[in-house]
């Protein structure tokens, strides 16, 4: 029954998710669905603890509704100016 409704609410874009955006890596996480916000406070611990365990540091936590169409999202911008490329100099080019 628990289940049912869960899925109503998330097909009505009413169930409740733990929102967790970490600065390192630069992150935003959803957990849930779940079918009230006590029940996602509840659980948010367990997340947190994970992405400490993981390293992940600058965390924060917001208890939302909604429907997320991914679950995780990552910074790829910003990893993409961070990665050096080098470009090999061939003999004749200016370096």
């Amino acid at each position: 029954m628990k289940e049912l409704l869960i899925n109503t609410l998330q097909f009505l874009g009413l169930a409740f998710w733990v929102e967790i955006i970490t600065d390192d890596p630069q992150c935003t996480y959803y957990f849930g669905p779940f079918s009230s916000k006590q029940e996602a406070e509840s659980a948010q611990g367990g997340y947190i603890e994970d992405l400490e365990n993981e390293g992940a540091q600058g965390i924060s936590v917001t208890i939302m509704r909604g429907k997320p169409i991914h679950l995780t999202i990552f910074d790829e911008n910003l990893e993409e100016s961070t990665v050096s490329v080098r470009v090999p100099t061939l003999s004749g080019q200016l370096s």
